[in-house]
């Protein structure tokens, strides 16, 4: 399964777990006020960021109270400024501020991950590498990081551990070499693609040889990424991963490498900061 068809199972598991979390038997706060009062509440960003979250905001409008209407002046990918009006959600006042900290958490955590994502997509943009992201994603929240990855310009790599190989160091030492671990990944999952994680020129002629699709350059200097596109002459696709930074990924580009990924995309994420506030 791709990206596209796990986010509606996603977004509504990730809202109820979510809630479960957070209301749990219930919001006593919020039965201060009357049951039938009702509220209109804006949400604005006070900083500047690439907005994403609106399906996980409105899904959990829809569990706490599906009277809860949202006016958005925002799409997933959009760039956005401080002080911005995002949303403007009407319903029921108890509902409102029963959802209101869901609402927050998903889109500041979102957003804050597409605009990290947009930080890296702007250094190397005009080139032909393409930035991925990493498994180093929070716990639950794999696919909705990977979705904000996507809103911030950049791709996402293997879901999980069942959609492509990523053969790594202790999985070299388990089967015995990385020719052994090739060939067996071949017969396990034929037409799945192989990668092999490789620390230095030597370990990379041989995934070379041993028919890898593509090969992971890890913690790699400038130098040998540029011996290794050189040997390589276009056989297998090239992917540069440890220690990128901003600083450093449009050298890492201009290498001629395909690919270069960045756990901290997912993992150092800055959540944006957003205020909801009743309004007349």
């Amino acid at each position: 399964m791709n990206l596209d068809e796990l986010l509606g199972d996603a977004v509504e598991r990730n809202v109820h777990d979510a809630l479960a979390e957070d209301v749990g038997s219930g919001d006593i706060t919020a039965r201060l006020i009357e049951p039938s009062t009702v509220g209109r509440a804006t949400v604005i960003t006070r900083e500047a960021a690439v907005f994403c979250g609106r399906r996980w905001a409105d899904e959990t409008c829809r569990q706490v109270d599906p009277r809860i209407a949202a006016e958005w002046n925002v799409a997933d990918g959009d760039r956005v400024v401080a002080n911005q009006t995002l949303v403007t959600l009407t319903g029921p006042a108890r509902s409102l501020l029963t959802a209101e900290r869901t609402v927050l958490n998903f889109l500041q955590l979102l957003s804050g991950t597409a605009t990290l994502a947009r930080s890296y997509a702007d250094r190397v943009a005009g080139t032909s590498v393409r930035v991925l992201d990493t498994r180093k994603t929070l716990p639950g929240l794999r696919v909705a990081q990977k979705y904000a990855v996507r809103c911030g310009g950049c791709q996402n790599h293997r879901l999980g551990l069942f959609d492509a190989f990523l053969i790594k160091e202790n999985h070299i030492m388990a089967t015995g070499s990385i020719a052994a671990a090739v060939q067996q990944a071949r017969q396990i999952a034929p037409g799945r693609p192989i990668e092999v994680e490789v620390e230095n020129i030597e370990e990379f002629r041989t995934a070379l040889i041993a028919g890898a699709d593509i090969i992971m350059l890890d913690d790699f200097s400038e130098a040998d990424m540029h011996r290794a596109v050189a040997i390589n002459q276009g056989q297998a696709k090239l992917e540069v991963s440890g220690g990128v930074t901003h600083a450093t990924i449009a050298a890492i580009a201009a290498t001629g490498v395909d690919f270069v990924s960045i756990g901290d995309i997912t993992k150092r994420v800055q959540p944006i900061d957003l205020s909801m506030r009743f309004v007349d």
